[in-house]
């Protein structure tokens, strides 16, 4: 007998989404996929989970970042190797709710997302969709293309079909977030419902070696230790995090 899914698509338009996502129609869960106002969002018990969750690039947090955010001295940008003249395309082979690939691809980049999780894909579907139909985020939009897959086994095949050339790989594997807020904790709180912990994080940065061109970064809390496996090259620090670089070859301006 299989698993119950965590998630359950509701409402008649979006019947051919749960087909092709293989998620239950119309079906009891914890989590339900529903349009709301617009937007596609993924909604559970609000005192558990917080708000319902959408992927949003032409408002809100990702507005505010794209435009004080601080270029490309951000970490994530130099961790990628966006320096002066040069400007390397990326496979964010974690997407998540597309946060660091929108920031990366609003200085120029041209990003792949690879994301497991249908339910989160299908948010980013959504949100990218909205940013392409928005003049403020459709340049930025047209830079990031969207793959659903697991990266641990099939990177290669993944990027192999959508035409990005990976000279950086971005990881950022799920990891107990030292951020108190009650925000963070529920939306985190979510993602560990629908993907668990990323105990596969050693196959995911070996998947990503056999892949980059050039580099590897690895997002991880300031204080925790690398993933198991080959020895960073380098590291840089944040405040709360850092990034671990694994590099194969240095980025040169084109």
């Amino acid at each position: 007998m299989s698993e119950r899914s965590p998630v359950a698509v509701h409402g008649p338009a979006l019947a051919a989404l749960a087909e092709r996502l293989g998620l239950p129609f119309e079906a009891e869960a914890e989590l339900i996929l529903e349009r709301c106002e617009g937007r596609l969002v993924l909604a559970g018990d609000e005192k558990r989970y917080g708000h319902p969750l959408a992927v949003e690039f032409a408002s809100g947090r990702a507005a505010h970042r794209r435009r004080f955010g601080g270029g490309r001295g951000q970490l994530v940008a130099r961790a990628c190797g966006l320096g002066q003249g040069v400007t390397p395309s990326v496979v964010d082979a974690t997407a998540g709710l597309g946060r660091d690939a929108f920031v990366l691809a609003g200085l120029g980049a041209e990003v792949l997302l690879v994301e497991r999780v249908a339910a989160i894909f299908a948010l980013l579907e959504d949100g990218l969709a909205r940013a392409l139909r928005d003049a403020e985020t459709a340049e930025i939009a047209r830079r990031m293309r969207l793959q659903h897959g697991d990266a641990c086994r099939e990177l290669d095949t993944l990027v192999a079909a959508s035409g990005v050339v990976p000279q950086v790989v971005h990881l950022d594997p799920m990891f107990p977030h030292r951020d108190k807020s009650a925000l963070v904790k529920k939306e985190m709180r979510l993602f560990r419902t629908l993907a668990g912990d990323d105990a596969d994080a050693p196959r995911l940065l070996e998947a990503a070696l056999d892949v980059a061109t050039h580099r590897v970064v690895v997002k991880r809390p300031r204080k925790a230790p690398p993933i198991e496996g080959p020895t960073p090259r380098h590291a840089i620090e944040g405040k709360t995090s850092r990034y671990d670089l694994y590099v194969h070859r240095a980025l040169k301006a084109s």
